[in-house]
C-alpha cells in the first residue's frame, strides 16, 4: 500500500468586518480531523472597523493552546480578495503544497481537509491533465434560515436561479469551469502568477479561466461542501444580483469562452417584447404572461419541495429581482470601472 497523500494546506481568509461569522468559521477550521502540522491559516484583514481582528486574535490562542493550527492575522492593505490571496501567497511557508480559499462567512465540517485531500489523489489519478483547483458543494448556513434567507436559498437551488454556477447542487464529481471554494495547487496558482488585483468581484472565475487556458484540470466533488451565509434581505440580494452581473462582463470582456447565453435570456425576453408590441401590439404580452407562468409554477414546486408556503410568492420575487439586477449588471459591466460590493 502506497503512502498517504496528505498534502501541506495553507488555508487563506480574506476579511473585512466579519463579527458575526468569523468565530465559528476559525472554529470549523481548528477542528479539523486533518493534522495540525499540515494545516495553517493566513487571515488577511482588509481594514475592519467591527471585533474581527480581536476575535481573530482570540481563536489564535485557542488553537494554540490546545494544538490546533496556527493562526497568523495580518493587515491587507489593498483591502480586496484578490490583493488579500496574492499577499497570502507570498507569505507562504516553503513546505506548502496547497492554498485552500474560504470567506468569513463560511463554515466547513470536521472532515474537510481530509476529504479534499482523499478526492484530489483520487481525481489526480484519474485525469490526464495536472490538477489545478478541487472545488466543493455550496450548501446553506447551518442552523434556521429566516424567511428571506429561505427564499434566497430556495431560487439558489432551481435551474432558473444557479444557472449552473458556484451554487449549482451537484452530484457527482466532475470537471468543471469555476469551482467554488477551492482547494488549489501552489505550483499552478504561482504559473498563472496568481489572482487579477484588477477584479474586485468574479477573481475566482478570473483565474479558473486562465488555469484552464494553461492545460490545468478544473474539479468538484460533492463530497467537500461548505457552508454559506447568503443574503437575508432582499436590498442586499439585489446588490448581489447587479454585482454578479457587473463582474460577468467584465470577466468575458477577458475571456470571450466564458460567455454564456442562458445569462442574456432576460434582454432576449425584453427586446422580444418591444419587437412585438412594435409589429402586432396584440401579442406583446405573450413573453411577459410566459415569464410569470414559469416563475409562479416554479415558486409552486418549491413550496412542495421544501413545505414552506411562503417559497410560492417568494421564490418568483426573488426570482425577479435576481434576473433584472443581474442583467442591469450585465450592461452597466460596458459602461463603467469596478467598485467595491455594497451587497454585505
Amino acid at each position: 500500500m502506497g503512502a498517504v497523500f496528505t498534502p501541506n494546506i495553507v488555508t487563506v481568509l480574506p476579511v473585512l468586518n466579519e463579527e458575526k461569522y468569523i468565530a465559528a468559521c476559525l472554529h470549523s477550521l481548528i477542528e479539523q480531523s486533518y493534522p495540525s502540522d499540515l494545516h495553517s491559516i493566513i487571515v488577511l484583514d482588509g481594514g475592519s472597523t467591527d471585533r474581527t481582528q480581536e476575535l481573530v486574535r482570540e481563536a489564535a490562542k485557542r488553537s494554540e493552546k490546545t494544538g490546533g493550527p496556527s493562526i497568523e492575522l495580518h493587515h491587507n492593505p489593498g483591502k480586496f480578495v484578490a490583493q488579500g490571496r496574492n499577499l497570502a501567497m507570498s507569505m507562504l511557508p516553503d513546505e506548502a503544497t496547497h492554498v485552500l480559499e474560504l470567506i468569513g462567512h463560511s463554515t466547513v465540517a470536521p472532515k474537510h481537509l481530509e476529504t479534499l485531500a482523499t478526492e484530489w489523489e483520487r481525481i489526480a489519478a484519474i485525469e490526464a491533465k495536472p490538477l489545478a483547483a478541487l472545488g466543493s458543494r455550496v450548501l446553506p448556513r447551518e442552523g434556521d434560515l429566516g424567511r428571506i434567507e429561505t427564499w434566497v436559498e430556495a431560487t439558489l437551488s432551481s435551474p432558473l436561479g444557479s444557472g449552473g454556477g458556484q451554487f449549482d447542487a451537484f452530484e457527482r464529481a466532475s470537471p468543471c469551469r469555476i469551482p467554488a471554494f477551492v482547494l488549489h495547487s501552489r505550483k499552478a496558482i504561482e504559473d498563472v502568477n496568481g489572482w487579477d488585483e484588477s477584479f474586485i468581484s468574479s477573481q475566482d472565475s478570473d483565474l479558473s479561466m486562465r488555469l484552464a487556458g494553461k492545460g490545468y484540470a478544473l474539479w468538484r466533488t460533492p463530497n467537500a461542501s461548505v457552508h454559506m451565509t447568503k443574503r437575508t434581505d432582499l436590498s442586499l440580494w439585489w446588490r448581489m444580483g447587479h454585482r454578479y452581473g457587473f463582474w460577468r462582463t467584465k470577466t468575458v470582456l477577458k475571456h470571450p469562452k466564458r460567455l454564456s447565453f442562458r445569462e442574456y435570456l432576460p434582454w432576449f425576453g425584453l427586446i422580444t417584447t418591444f419587437a412585438l408590441a412594435f409589429i402586432t401590439p396584440v401579442y406583446a404580452c405573450v413573453p411577459i404572461v410566459a415569464y410569470a407562468g414559469v416563475l409562479l409554477l416554479e415558486g409552486v414546486r418549491m413550496m412542495l419541495r421544501f413545505g414552506r408556503p411562503s417559497l410560492m410568492l417568494g421564490v418568483p420575487i426573488c426570482m425577479v429581482l435576481l434576473h433584472t439586477s443581474f442583467s442591469i449588471g450585465l450592461l452597466d459591466g460596458f459602461l463603467r470601472k469596478g467598485r467595491a460590493a455594497s451587497d454585505r
